[in-house]
Protein backbone atom coordinates (compact mmCIF):
# COMPACT_ATOMS: atom_id res chain seq x y z
CA UNK A 1 0.00 0.00 0.00
CA UNK A 2 1.15 3.49 -0.54
CA UNK A 3 2.42 5.59 2.21
CA UNK A 4 2.96 9.16 2.85
CA UNK A 5 5.93 10.82 4.38
CA UNK A 6 5.03 14.38 5.21
CA UNK A 7 7.25 16.79 6.97
CA UNK A 8 9.39 14.21 7.80
CA UNK A 9 13.43 14.19 8.15
CA UNK A 10 15.29 11.32 5.94
CA UNK A 11 18.55 12.72 5.54
CA UNK A 12 21.57 10.61 5.74
CA UNK A 13 18.89 7.94 5.33
CA UNK A 14 20.04 4.37 3.21
CA UNK A 15 17.36 3.23 0.69
CA UNK A 16 18.71 -0.38 -0.10
CA UNK A 17 16.12 -2.03 -2.60
CA UNK A 18 13.38 -0.04 -2.17
CA UNK A 19 10.87 0.17 -5.50
CA UNK A 20 10.41 3.70 -5.62
CA UNK A 21 8.34 3.20 -9.04
CA UNK A 22 5.41 5.71 -9.76
CA UNK A 23 6.63 7.97 -6.39
CA UNK A 24 6.23 11.49 -6.25
CA UNK A 25 8.67 13.70 -4.68
CA UNK A 26 7.42 17.21 -4.13
CA UNK A 27 8.87 20.39 -1.62
CA UNK A 28 11.78 18.07 -1.44
CA UNK A 29 15.23 18.88 -0.76
CA UNK A 30 18.26 15.98 -2.37
CA UNK A 31 20.92 18.22 -2.15
CA UNK A 32 24.07 15.96 -1.45
CA UNK A 33 22.57 12.88 -2.16
CA UNK A 34 23.52 10.05 -4.29
CA UNK A 35 21.64 7.73 -6.81
CA UNK A 36 23.50 4.31 -7.06
CA UNK A 37 22.72 1.43 -9.27
CA UNK A 38 19.42 2.60 -9.94
CA UNK A 39 17.08 2.55 -12.71
CA UNK A 40 15.69 6.20 -14.27
CA UNK A 41 12.98 5.10 -17.39
CA UNK A 42 10.56 8.18 -18.38
CA UNK A 43 11.85 10.31 -15.16
CA UNK A 44 10.31 13.44 -14.74
CA UNK A 45 13.15 16.15 -12.40
CA UNK A 46 12.14 20.20 -11.71
CA UNK A 47 13.51 22.01 -9.14
CA UNK A 48 16.68 24.59 -8.70
CA UNK A 49 19.71 22.75 -10.59
CA UNK A 50 22.87 23.28 -9.45
CA UNK A 51 25.70 20.88 -9.51
CA UNK A 52 23.61 17.72 -11.16
CA UNK A 53 25.64 14.75 -12.35
CA UNK A 54 24.73 12.13 -14.26
CA UNK A 55 26.69 8.66 -15.23
CA UNK A 56 29.73 10.89 -14.69
CA UNK A 57 28.33 13.83 -16.53
CA UNK A 58 28.00 17.39 -15.33
CA UNK A 59 24.20 18.22 -16.83
CA UNK A 60 23.82 21.56 -14.71
CA UNK A 61 24.91 24.07 -17.50
CA UNK A 62 23.04 22.27 -20.35
CA UNK A 63 20.09 21.78 -17.97
CA UNK A 64 20.05 25.75 -17.22
CA UNK A 65 20.96 26.80 -20.42
CA UNK A 66 17.14 25.23 -21.93
CA UNK A 67 14.95 26.30 -18.90
CA UNK A 68 12.82 29.01 -19.47
CA UNK A 69 12.97 29.56 -16.13
CA UNK A 70 16.53 30.29 -15.67
CA UNK A 71 17.88 32.15 -13.43
CA UNK A 72 14.42 33.29 -11.89
CA UNK A 73 13.75 29.37 -10.27
CA UNK A 74 17.09 29.91 -8.58
CA UNK A 75 16.37 33.19 -6.96
CA UNK A 76 13.23 32.71 -4.86
CA UNK A 77 14.97 32.81 -1.96
CA UNK A 78 17.07 35.54 -2.01
CA UNK A 79 19.60 36.76 0.98
CA UNK A 80 18.84 40.13 0.61
CA UNK A 81 16.06 43.22 0.38
CA UNK A 82 17.68 44.30 -3.03
CA UNK A 83 17.62 40.33 -4.10
CA UNK A 84 14.17 40.41 -3.10
CA UNK A 85 13.37 43.12 -4.53
CA UNK A 86 14.91 42.55 -8.16
CA UNK A 87 13.01 38.53 -7.56
CA UNK A 88 9.65 40.37 -7.10
CA UNK A 89 10.17 42.55 -10.01
CA UNK A 90 10.92 39.29 -12.82
CA UNK A 91 7.83 37.81 -11.23
CA UNK A 92 5.57 40.85 -11.63
CA UNK A 93 7.02 41.27 -14.49
CA UNK A 94 6.16 37.71 -16.03
CA UNK A 95 2.82 37.78 -14.70
CA UNK A 96 2.28 41.26 -17.05
CA UNK A 97 2.83 39.34 -19.75
CA UNK A 98 0.17 36.91 -18.74
CA UNK A 99 -2.31 39.26 -18.33
CA UNK A 100 -1.54 40.76 -21.80
CA UNK A 101 -2.04 37.31 -23.37
CA UNK A 102 -5.49 38.00 -22.01
CA UNK A 103 -6.19 40.96 -24.12
CA UNK A 104 -6.56 38.21 -27.37
CA UNK A 105 -8.40 35.62 -25.69
CA UNK A 106 -12.15 34.71 -25.29
CA UNK A 107 -13.26 36.38 -22.08
CA UNK A 108 -14.16 33.49 -19.89
CA UNK A 109 -10.83 32.17 -20.65
CA UNK A 110 -10.17 33.40 -16.23
CA UNK A 111 -12.80 31.42 -15.61
CA UNK A 112 -12.12 28.22 -17.41
CA UNK A 113 -11.05 25.14 -15.51
CA UNK A 114 -8.84 22.91 -17.18
CA UNK A 115 -8.91 19.05 -15.87
CA UNK A 116 -10.25 20.29 -12.65
CA UNK A 117 -7.49 22.28 -12.22
CA UNK A 118 -8.01 26.06 -11.06
CA UNK A 119 -8.98 28.44 -13.11
CA UNK A 120 -6.89 31.48 -13.32
CA UNK A 121 -9.79 33.66 -11.61
CA UNK A 122 -8.83 31.01 -8.30
CA UNK A 123 -5.13 30.71 -8.41
CA UNK A 124 -5.60 34.63 -8.30
CA UNK A 125 -7.69 34.12 -5.57
CA UNK A 126 -5.03 31.44 -3.98
CA UNK A 127 -2.19 34.42 -4.26
CA UNK A 128 -4.34 36.32 -2.24
CA UNK A 129 -4.43 33.61 0.64
CA UNK A 130 -0.92 33.03 0.53
CA UNK A 131 0.02 36.71 0.06
CA UNK A 132 -2.02 37.52 3.54
CA UNK A 133 -1.39 34.17 4.99
CA UNK A 134 2.63 35.04 4.74
CA UNK A 135 2.87 38.80 4.43
CA UNK A 136 -0.04 40.67 5.45
CA UNK A 137 -0.81 39.07 8.37
CA UNK A 138 2.81 37.87 9.95
CA UNK A 139 4.57 40.81 8.65
CA UNK A 140 2.10 44.26 8.51
CA UNK A 141 0.36 42.89 11.70
CA UNK A 142 -3.48 42.79 10.06
CA UNK A 143 -5.97 41.17 11.63
CA UNK A 144 -8.15 39.20 8.57
CA UNK A 145 -7.76 37.68 5.02
CA UNK A 146 -9.35 39.37 1.90
CA UNK A 147 -13.32 37.78 1.90
CA UNK A 148 -12.07 36.74 -1.67
CA UNK A 149 -8.59 34.52 -0.84
CA UNK A 150 -9.03 31.32 -1.33
CA UNK A 151 -7.10 28.49 0.87
CA UNK A 152 -5.09 25.16 -0.51
CA UNK A 153 -7.33 22.19 -0.64
CA UNK A 154 -5.50 20.98 2.80
CA UNK A 155 -6.03 24.23 4.44
CA UNK A 156 -9.90 24.89 3.72
CA UNK A 157 -10.95 23.30 6.75
CA UNK A 158 -9.64 25.75 9.05
CA UNK A 159 -10.83 29.14 10.30
CA UNK A 160 -9.25 31.80 8.56
CA UNK A 161 -10.83 34.92 9.54
CA UNK A 162 -12.43 37.27 7.04
CA UNK A 163 -12.23 34.71 4.13
CA UNK A 164 -15.48 34.21 2.58
CA UNK A 165 -16.01 30.59 1.68
CA UNK A 166 -19.12 31.49 -0.22
CA UNK A 167 -17.62 33.66 -2.44
CA UNK A 168 -17.77 34.18 -6.05
CA UNK A 169 -16.29 37.19 -7.13
CA UNK A 170 -15.57 38.89 -10.82
CA UNK A 171 -12.01 38.10 -12.74
CA UNK A 172 -12.20 41.68 -12.54
CA UNK A 173 -13.05 41.82 -8.56
CA UNK A 174 -9.98 39.83 -7.82
CA UNK A 175 -7.94 41.49 -10.09
CA UNK A 176 -8.49 44.20 -8.48
CA UNK A 177 -7.83 42.88 -5.00
CA UNK A 178 -4.71 41.41 -6.28
CA UNK A 179 -3.60 44.77 -7.92
CA UNK A 180 -3.79 46.79 -3.83
CA UNK A 181 -2.48 44.08 -1.95
CA UNK A 182 0.77 43.60 -4.64
CA UNK A 183 1.11 47.70 -4.55
CA UNK A 184 1.48 47.05 -0.89
CA UNK A 185 4.13 44.46 -0.89
CA UNK A 186 5.97 46.52 -3.61
CA UNK A 187 6.30 48.94 -1.46
CA UNK A 188 7.15 47.30 1.60
CA UNK A 189 10.18 45.50 0.09
CA UNK A 190 11.12 49.40 -1.33
CA UNK A 191 11.98 50.79 2.01
CA UNK A 192 12.91 47.04 3.33
CA UNK A 193 15.53 46.83 5.78
CA UNK A 194 16.39 43.17 6.75
CA UNK A 195 18.04 44.25 9.68
CA UNK A 196 14.50 45.68 10.92
CA UNK A 197 12.58 42.42 10.23
CA UNK A 198 11.79 40.07 13.70
CA UNK A 199 14.06 37.01 13.35
CA UNK A 200 11.10 34.61 13.57
CA UNK A 201 7.38 35.22 12.88
CA UNK A 202 4.45 32.76 13.79
CA UNK A 203 2.47 31.77 10.97
CA UNK A 204 -0.93 30.19 11.27
CA UNK A 205 -0.86 26.23 10.52
CA UNK A 206 2.91 26.64 10.25
CA UNK A 207 4.23 27.94 13.66
CA UNK A 208 7.32 29.79 14.10
CA UNK A 209 9.64 30.54 10.79
CA UNK A 210 12.15 33.06 10.15
CA UNK A 211 10.83 36.05 8.95
CA UNK A 212 12.69 36.03 5.68
CA UNK A 213 11.36 32.92 4.91
CA UNK A 214 7.67 35.07 4.78
CA UNK A 215 8.72 36.29 1.44
CA UNK A 216 10.49 33.62 0.34
CA UNK A 217 6.89 31.59 0.36
CA UNK A 218 5.29 34.80 -0.93
CA UNK A 219 7.84 34.14 -4.28
CA UNK A 220 7.51 30.38 -4.88
CA UNK A 221 3.56 30.65 -4.66
CA UNK A 222 3.89 33.26 -7.13
CA UNK A 223 6.08 31.67 -9.63
CA UNK A 224 5.13 28.52 -9.32
CA UNK A 225 1.14 29.36 -10.07
CA UNK A 226 2.11 31.32 -12.46
CA UNK A 227 3.46 28.55 -14.21
CA UNK A 228 0.67 26.34 -14.03
CA UNK A 229 -1.79 29.06 -14.99
CA UNK A 230 0.85 29.43 -18.32
CA UNK A 231 0.18 25.76 -18.59
CA UNK A 232 -3.38 25.98 -18.48
CA UNK A 233 -2.82 28.93 -20.91
CA UNK A 234 -1.39 26.97 -23.29
CA UNK A 235 -3.62 23.95 -23.34
CA UNK A 236 -6.74 26.23 -23.69
CA UNK A 237 -5.45 28.29 -26.53
CA UNK A 238 -4.91 24.53 -28.20
CA UNK A 239 -8.16 23.70 -27.81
Amino acid sequence: MAEEFNDRDLSESVFWGVNMHNAMFRDADFSGSTFFNTGWQNVSIEGVIGGLVVNGVDVTEYVNANDRWYPLRNQLSPQTAEGMRSTWSALCAEWDLLFGRLHSMDPHVPTASVNGEWSLRDTLRHLLFAMDKWFTLPILGAQQFSSLALPNTGSQGLEWPGVNPDADPSFTEVLAARTITNQVFTEYLAALELSALPESTEISENGSVPATMCFHVVFEEEFEHLRYALRDLALIAGA
